[in-house]
């Protein structure tokens, strides 16, 4: 997969979100950190079509993200922050069922879809319990697990472990790193980032450092000391 930004901007009400940038992205494993307010997830939600560019423009895998907006869409996965807001059914296997149906997999194919990712993150016990009765290391595995139903080709990870303890943490963690899927991360854990493919570093709507993770974390942790 081959993500490419071409002097791509993007501001709001006149204030610039993300200085223009040039870049292409093929790596599996790719890392992004900065400091809140950095450009982080502005980035990340250009690549999606979750958030449009005020010039140039974001291809995936030659497909515009404006353009070919719902074609973008079913190749991508997106995992928020607090990820209890992305789940909206009363049920978690609901929840994750409800991708597969909107695409009018029913009986035997909807299983047949919903099973194998719900093994893969070992969350059979989940299915009917509601929203506010887990975890938030359960909360993301959820999440996930619906994303994935999708056959998504990337994921985007908005800030995976935060305010998860160690245990759910650790979870999460194996998790991503397992993923057959790409999967683009945003952390403030330069731990988890130090084994990525790639790391970027945004400081203030600019992408500072683009390269091998070690360097990435060495040169981050300069910046912002």
């Amino acid at each position: 997969m081959q993500i490419h930004f071409e002097q791509v901007m993007v501001a709001f009400d006149g204030r610039v979100a993300l200085e223009p940038m040039t870049l292409t992205l093929s790596e599996k494993r790719i890392g992004v950190i900065g400091l809140n307010g950095s450009g982080k997830s502005t980035f990340a939600r250009l690549i999606n079509g979750l958030i449009k560019p005020t010039s140039g423009h974001v291809t995936l895998d030659g497909l515009d993200t404006v353009k070919d907006a719902k074609a973008v869409l079913s190749r991508t996965g997106f995992i928020f922050q607090n990820p209890a807001n992305q789940i909206i059914l009363p049920l978690i296997g609901d929840d994750i069922a409800m991708g597969p149906k909107a695409r009018g997999l029913k009986g035997a194919a909807l299983e047949a879809a919903i099973a194998p990712v719900v093994e893969r993150l070992g969350i059979a016990h989940l299915l009917n319990r509601r929203p506010h009765e887990l975890s938030g290391g359960e909360l993301q595995l959820a999440a996930l697990a619906a994303v994935l139903v999708t056959k998504p080709e990337l994921v985007i990870f908005d800030e995976p472990t935060n305010q998860l303890d160690l245990r759910n943490e650790l979870k999460v963690v194996r998790t991503i790193r397992a993923l057959e899927e790409h999967a683009l991360v945003i952390s403030h854990d330069l731990e988890f980032v130090a084994e990525f493919d790639r790391v970027l570093v945004f400081d203030q709507a600019r992408l500072v450092f683009d390269g091998d993770a070690g360097e990435a974390t060495a040169f981050y942790r300069n910046l912002v000391t």
